[in-house]
């Protein structure tokens, strides 16, 4: 018994430090639970999230997770597309999407969105999200607070692993 332990037990402990320290700081695989980013993800899809985002720089139309700037929502995780970032003026009009008054092509959009928005600036250090199932997704153009903070974004989704099967 003493043999076991003495060559197991410390290949099992860094086998655990270093699952914890991939799933903390290097990438997470995380499952969705709403229909918020349907058609793009559905309910219950895989995702597995880049969380090293000092290694990487985010752009329109990213796939993102993040804790919303929503009360009582602070330590639930948010799946959404990037459509400003810091700088960008974004509105929503006619069911069409206006970025820096340029009018934003959206073709992973089922259907037009059926509300106003804006026009607003994102400050420095925010991005602002929305969900690909516009009308039915709880996300900036609801929130009273329409930015998320910079250090509230979690990580970029890489893929979704129901789609590579």
């Amino acid at each position: 018994m003493r043999k076991f332990l003495k060559q197991w037990v410390p290949s099992i402990a860094i086998g655990i430090i270093l699952s914890l320290f991939i799933r903390t700081y290097v990438a997470e695989a995380m499952r969705v639970p709403t229909g918020s980013m349907i058609p793009t993800i559905e309910i219950n899809d895989r995702l597995v999230v880049d969380k090293m985002l000092w290694n990487s720089s985010l752009k329109h139309g990213d796939i993102v997770v993040f804790h919303p700037p929503v009360a009582g929502e602070e330590h639930t995780r948010y799946v959404k597309r990037l459509i400003g970032l810091p700088g960008d003026t974004i509105e929503i009009k006619e069911g069409t999407l206006y970025r820096n008054h340029e009018e934003i092509a959206e073709p992973y959009l089922q259907e037009a969105m059926t509300y106003t928005f804006g026009p607003v600036t994102v400050p420095a250090d925010h991005y602002f999200f929305l969900g690909d199932n516009r009308n039915v997704s709880f996300d900036g153009h609801l929130w009273d607070t329409p930015f998320v903070g910079k250090d509230q974004l979690i990580g970029k989704v890489l893929f979704d692993v129901n789609q590579l099967f």
